[in-house]
């Protein structure tokens, strides 16, 4: 069980490592135990940290990839992380790129995995058969590879996640609003090394986002895991790990980060 500090309007996981500082951002769906082996393999190493976001708790005017934005980038001022090794996840990832066009000359690298920001099949604009507990059943297991990834557990929470009227509302405008906001034009800003793993069986955002990810920002290098889906962090947690280590750790030694993708081994 870990511990979650609460500090203010803020809530995150913070780990004893002395290392790099490594942020991780969870998808819309997502939680603390999406990233579970990443804070046990790592966070002895790494100050790991993953800061809970409020999508349901933000003031509705506010719920929107843009609201998580400025709460990731208070969060950060306010915690006064230095060059920081942010990553995330689907709609995690959509915000760590945003974070990164905006605070660029504060990131040492951008790890994406199943990342929103140019494409994505989700649910939908709404949640027409959210009361079907098969259909959310199915929709979930849809997210991984291996069906039994989505454990009775994780279902259970969707189910009751998309079946709760105010956070079913705060789902769609989040997801809605993440669809607007494409990033295409404005990818090729983006200079620090950056790493983008995918899950060839990727349903939600298939392995050619991954490659247009990869075509649009220059300092980039693309690792694509067999028989993985949208999660690859949770379905091949011991080879995620592994991947975003060694990245972390040849950014870490590099004394400039240009071209840094010639140089990956």
């Amino acid at each position: 069980m870990h511990h979650i500090n609460i500090e203010g309007r803020y809530r995150y996981l913070e780990t004893s490592g002395q290392g790099e500082t490594v942020v991780l951002l969870h998808g819309l769906f997502g939680a603390l135990s999406n990233f579970e082996q990443i804070i046990e393999r790592m966070g002895s190493k790494y100050r790991v940290v993953v800061p809970l976001l409020p999508i349901y708790d933000l003031p509705l005017k506010e719920t929107s990839i843009r609201g998580l934005l400025r709460y990731i980038t208070d969060f950060i001022k306010y915690k006064d992380y230095k060059d920081i090794h942010i990553m995330g996840n689907s709609l995690g990832g959509h915000i760590a790129l945003m974070y990164a066009l905006s605070k660029q000359s504060g990131i040492r690298s951008l790890i994406l995995t199943g990342s929103s920001g140019l494409f994505e099949n989700a649910f939908g604009k709404s949640f027409p058969k959210r009361s079907n507990y098969e259909f959310i059943k199915k929709k979930t297991e849809s997210t991984f590879y291996d069906p039994k990834v989505a454990t009775k557990d994780l279902v259970d929470e969707v189910y009751k996640t998309v079946n709760d009227r105010n956070k079913g509302l705060r789902i769609v405008m989040t997801a809605k609003s993440a669809v607007r906001s494409n990033l295409e034009k404005n990818l090729h800003r983006i200079k620090v090394p950056t790493l983008l793993v995918w899950g060839k069986n990727d349903k939600i955002t298939p392995l050619f986002v991954g490659k247009r990810f990869n075509q649009l920002i220059k300092n980039s290098k693309l690792v694509s895991f067999e028989k993985c889906g949208h999660a690859p962090m949770m379905e091949k947690p011991n080879l995620f790990t592994k991947v975003m280590a060694e990245f972390i750790d040849q950014v870490s030694v590099k004394k400039s980060s240009k071209d840094f993708s010639e140089h990956w081994s």
